[in-house]
């Protein structure tokens, strides 16, 4: 097996959001596909935000694509010139006010979905989480700041209360990384 070759790539479409763009391949055994939609995506960061009394830090908002609302961790885009780290922090700061001067806990680095997106999620974990600033949010965002007991997280997943992918997978992550006796203070 090997990569597949790429013999035209053109745009349809480019946004600050992201792209779209319309690839003809060539695949390992010689066959041809002519209409391979990517979508390129800057990558992103997220956390799992817990407070100095094991509170998770989450937000609500309005997801127009999913036509409801959805609670999640906060997450964000990486700005140019920043590491990972930094986005993290300035996004935790910006959506919810909280900060935390622990060392972040890397939890792993994720393809979002390798088969249509070029995009990957890297995901914290921040403790002992301060609030210590206002909300600073971009013009179109609207969200609210909710906090819950982190041990309650699970059963609000089995409840569907908490149904955004990338949310879940930071949780038990997160509970893994606790649960294993690693030292997070």
């Amino acid at each position: 097996m090997r990569k597949w070759k790429v013999l035209h790539s053109e745009y349809y479409f480019t946004s600050p959001f992201g792209n779209l763009r319309r690839d003809t391949c060539r695949m390992s055994d010689g066959t041809i596909i002519e209409d391979y939609y990517v979508n390129e995506y800057a990558d992103w960061v997220n956390a799992i935000v817990l407070t100095e009394g094991d509170e998770i830090v989450l937000v609500e908002q309005y997801r127009h694509p999913g036509k409801g609302f959805y609670l999640e961790i906060p997450a964000g885009k990486v700005e140019d010139g920043e590491s990972n780290e930094d986005a993290i922090r300035r996004e935790v700061r910006e959506e919810t006010g909280y900060v935390s001067e622990q060392e972040l806990i890397l939890l792993g680095e994720f393809m979002v979905n390798p088969a249509t997106q070029t995009n990957k999620v890297i995901t914290f974990l921040m403790t002992d989480a301060k609030r210590t600033h206002e909300q600073a949010l971009d013009e179109k965002e609207v969200l609210e700041v909710r906090r819950f007991p982190f041990v309650d997280i699970g059963e609000m997943i089995r409840n569907k209360e908490i149904t955004q992918l990338f949310t879940i997978t930071a949780y038990h992550l997160a509970k893994e990384f606790i649960k294993n006796g690693k030292d997070i203070d």
